[in-house]
């Protein structure tokens, strides 16, 4: 017959002789900036794809402007 295992503790120790846990520093940064600038601080992560994208596109779009031009 096999023994039955017993349930692992998994409570913190609290006691007189338990670890002191340093408490944590989270620093911060104000900065100041102008509306444009704070605009696109906001904004960048979704406008640099798509601008990215779109600037493909549109030499994608005239390199086969210019190939049917050459060949008609």
């Amino acid at each position: 017959m096999a023994n039955k295992q017993k349930k692992k503790r998994n409570k913190v120790y609290r006691g007189k002789d338990a670890k002191i846990v340093q408490p944590q520093v989270i620093r911060v940064e104000a900065a100041n900036r102008n509306k444009l600038h704070q605009w696109w601080f906001e904004r960048k992560r979704i406008i640099k794809p798509v601008s990215i994208g779109a600037g493909i596109a549109v030499l994608l779009g005239w390199m086969v402007y210019e190939l049917f031009r050459i060949i008609l």
